[in-house]
């Protein structure tokens, strides 16, 4: 199993675990530096990621949207911002 699919499980377990108030809270912490109780990881930058992607998938569900419409909202918004000149660091 690749390490997209991985942190796409994880993401979607934050997103169903806790609320979007509680995933804005661990990811201060985790720009603390401090324990994380919705992901912990050593790596800092891994948990943010996971974290940040987490509670976009969770405001998504809070609109109304399943968690598997989430993902495939969340997986368009990454496709279309690494194919954009922005994303590549030509812009």
């Amino acid at each position: 199993m690749n390490q997209q699919s991985v942190n796409m499980r994880e993401i979607r377990d934050v997103a169903n675990r806790f609320d979007a108030n509680s995933l804005e809270s661990c990811i201060q912490l985790a720009m603390e530096n401090k324990d994380n109780p919705c992901y912990p990881n050593d790596e800092r930058e891994e948990t943010m990621n996971v974290l940040a992607k987490g509670l976009y998938v969770r405001s998504q569900m809070e609109q109304g949207k399943t968690s598997a419409e989430a993902i495939r909202v969340l997986g368009k918004r990454i496709r279309s911002y690494s194919l954009s000149p922005c994303g590549r660091g030509l812009g």
